[in-house]
C-alpha cells in the first residue's frame, strides 16, 4: 500500500519539476497535456491504496472507470471525496478532449479544449491550481491510510492548512 502512496507522491514531484522547470523554459501544450497525465496518475495511485484497504490486489478493477465507482460507493456519504473524484473524471476528460494550441512559446500558453459543456482553457496558472488541488487530496489519503481518527472534512483541512504553510 505504501508503494502507491511512494509513486503518487513521485508524480507529484514529476509534475512540480514540470510546472516550474519546464514550462518556465518550453512553454508548450505538449508540457500542460504531460502535467494532466502525471496528475492522473497521482490520483490512480491515491484511488489504488484507499481501494487496497478494503480489498486484495486481485479483486481491484483494472478499468478506472470501475474502480471510482467502487469508491463513490464507498464514500458516498463524504462529500468531499466524491468532489475530488469528479476532478479528477474532469482531468481525465481534459486530457482526452480534441484541444487546440494557442501563444505558445510565451508566458500565456493555453491549451483550449472542447469539452461536451464547451471549451475549456488550460494556462500555466489553472494546472498549477490542479496540481494545488491533487496535493491536498495525496495528502488527505495519507493521513486517511495512517488512521487518524478525525472526519475527512477536519482531515481535508489540515491537509490543505499543511499545502498552504508549504507554499510559504
Amino acid at each position: 500500500m505504501n508503494e502507491y502512496l511512494d509513486d503518487a507522491n513521485g508524480e507529484l514531484r514529476r509534475v512540480d519539476h514540470l510546472i516550474h522547470v519546464s514550462l518556465k523554459y518550453t512553454r508548450t501544450v505538449d508540457v500542460l497535456k504531460n502535467v494532466l497525465n502525471r496528475l492522473i496518475n497521482c490520483f490512480d495511485f491515491c484511488f489504488l491504496v484507499l481501494l487496497a484497504e478494503d480489498k486484495d490486489e486481485e479483486d481491484i478493477p483494472k478499468s478506472p472507470g470501475l474502480r471510482t465507482k467502487i469508491l463513490r460507493e464507498k464514500y458516498e456519504k463524504e462529500k468531499e471525496i466524491i468532489e475530488f473524484i469528479n476532478f479528477y473524471h474532469h482531468l481525465r476528460d481534459l486530457s482526452r478532449a480534441n484541444f487546440e494550441r494557442s501563444r505558445e512559446f510565451r508566458r500565456h500558453v493555453t491549451m483550449t479544449a472542447f469539452l461536451k459543456e464547451g471549451p475549456v482553457e488550460i494556462t500555466i496558472d489553472v494546472v498549477t491550481s490542479y496540481f494545488k488541488t491533487s496535493k491536498v487530496f495525496y495528502k488527505l489519503v495519507c493521513k486517511m491510510v495512517e488512521g487518524e481518527e478525525q472526519s475527512i472534512k477536519e482531515l481535508l483541512n489540515r491537509s490543505k492548512a499543511e499545502i498552504d504553510f508549504e507554499r510559504v
